[in-house]
């Protein structure tokens, strides 16, 4: 086909290149250095964090700066650490970047998507994504999928003089095209953009930390105003005084350190995932990855090594085993659309070209099977035996020998008729059957056992015979693998799909659109969905699923979706990147905890001492040294931590249970220091000494909540916080705003401690009784309004 074109010659190419006409398009997934360090100094905190710092200089009390210094630090180490992974990351992403095929000065050559020109002569194939608007000039069953553009995902037809979209896929045939518009000027551009951007992976950390974030801008600027009112306000305060309250207040409600926290893990992440060989193509699927509970896979290519070998050539009928082979000897190199079948029977049949094509059915995972019709010898179809002949009782009991034995089988037919125009075949008479192997992977064993241990389900999607994928995933080791399914038994309806789907770990024979269906079923079941794919046909699964996984070595459109890509195309390489991912967010989960402590009770107590119209319990210096040892520390050695356990709770659910009792602890830990300040004459002094050592203390409660279950690391830590925090009170009570504690009245902290401890176990319980109390609301409701609608229907 491609013999008939020469294409543009260089100097053609390079009038196009220096007049525009190239298909620029944004490919790279890392940000450029310039946005890295907008994204990391312009924030609305950060701008905060400076105004703050100019008050505090102001006041005068040049001391309270020094959380300016914590902020240009974190600044510095997020910059530095995403510069560090963007390196990696755009040195792997060569591998994955979309390339097309083009014709030029009469060669077929494969380029970078963005040098694609205009009126380059286009090469596309099963499985490719069209890079740029063309017209078809030669098509050899040519049927694209354009669903991501137009919404519709029946396959459509391409006939020369059509026009082939960008952004739509090829699900059969292979052709060619002329590119007609490149870049902006490519067809709706815009839905262009949407089309090839996938599902966004679910990331419940980050939308809740948004929200989080978007309260507290709303919050802080009104409440900032209010706290300098009540704190000036204050009798024989001064102004700068009561500034440097105010400041203490909203630092103390700004999670600057959670919001770097998150980002600098998710991009460490992704460098470490790098490191695995699987290339993070959107930060969020880190999360989503690692809450995977069902994770559904094609059997090609994961279980088995793809390596398929035709073993037996079997005449059905009358038919002699020479006349098989003869035809096959055809049909195996009259396609121009290879995949892993097609090349097992090029490599079992010889080539002879002695019959001529009149007319081809392309293969398509829609159909599953390819026709073929020749001048002198009639026309044959080969492909699915069920989806060939469905009443023929004798074939299916042969077929389903070999399927129990973990064969794939083909069969061979021959037709009365068939149509390209619908892609239908007529009067189909069974000829042979050719009998494939495929080698069950020697990591296939290990890997299903590790995603049992993390309580993860794994559902075998394929479109081979639902017998044969069973008794592969059997002898893998799956767990589940004999409850196998027909997909083509299952129930369009989409509430009885969700019920029957629960019921399965293997489907066959499921068509492109069922997979699809078949993933967003898991979900509707409240699990999140980690789908595994490289063919055309996984994409709508792929673009749909909560984490979409392909591999490098499969088809465009499969890795233009996904949200990671495995380098290495293994399976088994499934179990490190999932336990780096569960580990990268069990320890944001920890260190969370930290950081919204300090926020919750800091909003509280903000409003409790605007209407109190009492000294602020903190100074900016005091609450810069609670956090450094209490969070900051704690923070970056829980990070470190090698450890799984990701919660199916809910990221605030779990973060709440530790730092909400700890928060109100706190709120009315300080309420009672105020409401006992007379005792000691009102001494300010004396009462921010209180504030320090108590608010520290529960603080540190905080931190061996987190550090639970202990192990030496843990105890080290804990140990080693609550030391340094006492010895910055010992050694500079002073620069903290504090009495030396060898004062008779410092002896009163122990009751205070000791009431926060009983405060804190009470407030933990109490909040623990909620949360049950709400589940098993919402269960009941739950419950009550399936009965409903199961009534109903």
């Amino acid at each position: 086909m491609t013999n008939n074109y020469t294409g543009l010659n260089d100097d053609e190419v390079q009038k196009r290149i220096n007049l525009g006409e190239v298909n620029t398009v944004d490919t790279n997934i890392s940000k450029s250095k310039k946005e890295i360090v907008k994204t990391h100094t312009l924030t609305y905190f950060n701008f905060l964090n400076l105004f703050l710092g100019v008050l505090v200089l102001i006041s005068g009390q040049f001391k309270n700066i020094t959380f300016m210094g914590v902020i240009i630090i974190n600044s510095v180490i997020g910059i530095a650490q995403e510069f560090k992974v963007k390196k990696l990351i755009d040195k792997l992403s060569v591998i994955t970047a979309s390339k097309a095929k083009v014709i030029r000065s009469g060669a077929k050559i494969i380029i970078p998507v963005n040098e694609v020109v205009i009126d380059d002569i286009l090469v596309v194939e099963n499985g490719d994504q069209v890079c740029s608007d063309s017209i078809v000039l030669e098509s050899d069953g040519i049927e694209v999928n354009e669903s991501m553009l137009t919404g519709e995902s029946k396959p459509v037809k391409k006939k020369p003089g059509d026009v082939l979209m960008s952004g739509s896929y090829l699900v059969a045939g292979s052709g060619i095209g002329r590119v007609e518009h490149v870049g902006e000027e490519n067809y709706a551009t815009e839905l262009a953009k949407k089309a090839k951007s996938k599902k966004r992976a679910t990331s419940e950390m980050q939308r809740t930390i948004k929200r989080i974030i978007k309260v507290l801008g709303i919050l802080i600027i009104p409440v900032g105003i209010l706290l300098f009112w009540s704190q000036k306000s204050i009798h024989d305060i001064s102004f700068s005084n009561a500034l440097v309250s105010t400041v203490a207040g909203i630092i103390g409600m700004i999670p600057e350190g959670l919001v770097l926290l998150t980002s600098v893990s998710f991009i460490l992440g992704v460098g470490r995932l790098a490191k695995q060989r699987a290339l993070v193509q959107e930060m969020e699927a880190i999360e989503a990855l690692a809450r995977v509970n069902v994770l559904c896979l094609d059997k090609t290519g994961t279980i088995t090594t793809g390596n398929l070998e035709v073993v037996e050539v079997v005449p059905l009928g009358d038919t002699q085993e020479i006349r098989v082979e003869n035809i096959m000897n055809e049909i195996a190199f009259a396609f121009d659309d290879v995949n892993a079948t097609q090349n097992a029977l090029m490599q079992r049949f010889k080539k002879s070209n002695l019959w001529k094509v009149e007319e081809k059915i392309p293969f398509s995972s829609e159909r599953k099977y390819r026709a073929i019709r020749f001048e002198q010898e009639g026309a044959f179809v080969l492909g699915a035996p069920e989806f060939l002949i469905r009443d023929d009782e004798e074939l299916k009991v042969r077929v389903d020998g070999y399927s129990n034995q973990g064969y794939r089988v083909l069969l061979l037919a021959g037709c009365e008729k068939i149509s390209s125009e619908d892609g239908t075949v007529e009067g189909v008479t069974p000829v042979g059957l050719v009998v494939i192997t495929d080698q069950i992977r020697s990591t296939a064993k290990d890997t299903f056992a590790y995603f049992k241990e993390q309580q993860v389900e794994i559902k075998v999607i394929s479109g081979d015979n639902p017998i044969t994928v069973s008794n592969i995933a059997v002898k893998a080791g799956l767990e589940g693998g004999e409850h196998y399914v027909d997909a083509s038994t299952l129930p369009e309806d989409f509430e009885e799909l969700r019920e029957e789907v629960a019921k399965f770990s293997v489907f066959g024979r499921v068509r492109p659109e069922q997979k699809q269906s078949i993933v967003k079923a898991y979900q509707a079941n409240q699990k999140v969905v980690g789908m595994v794919g490289d063919g055309v046909n996984d994409v709508l699964a792929l673009k749909d699923a909560d984490c979409g996984i392909a591999m490098a070595a499969g088809s465009d459109a499969a890795k233009q979706v996904a949200h990671i890509v495995l380098l290495d195309s293994d399976f088994a390489s499934m179990k490190n990147i999932v336990r780096e991912g569960r580990m990268i967010i069990t320890n944001i989960e920890k260190v969370s905890a930290l950081y919204l402590t300090k926020t919750i009770y800091s909003v509280i107590l903000c409003v409790i001492f605007i209407f109190l119209q009492r000294s602020y319990p903190f100074i900016p210096i005091q609450l810069s040294w609670i956090s450094s040892t209490a969070i900051g520390i704690p923070s970056f050695i829980l990070t470190l931590e090698q450890t799984e356990g990701v919660t199916t709770t809910g990221f605030l659910k779990h973060v709440l249970r530790v730092s909400l009792p700890a928060a109100l602890t706190m709120v009315l830990t300080m309420s009672t220091i105020q409401a006992l300040s007379p005792f000691w004459g009102m001494n300010e002094t004396m009462t921010s000494t209180f504030n320090l050592l108590v608010g520290g203390m529960v603080s540190m409660l905080v931190v061996f909540r987190v550090c639970k279950p202990m192990n030496m690391l843990r105890r080290v830590l804990s140990i080693g916080v609550v030391a340094i925090f006492c010895a910055g009170i010992l050694i500079a009570p002073g620069l903290l705003g504090i009495y030396d504690i060898f004062r008779w009245e410092v002896i009163f902290v122990i009751p205070m401690i000791c009431m926060a401890l009983v405060l804190e176990r009470g407030f933990a319980r109490f909040v623990n009784f909620c949360y049950v109390l709400k589940d098993r609301i919402a269960k009941k409701i739950d419950d009550k309004l399936r009965k409903h609608y199961t009534g109903i229907s």
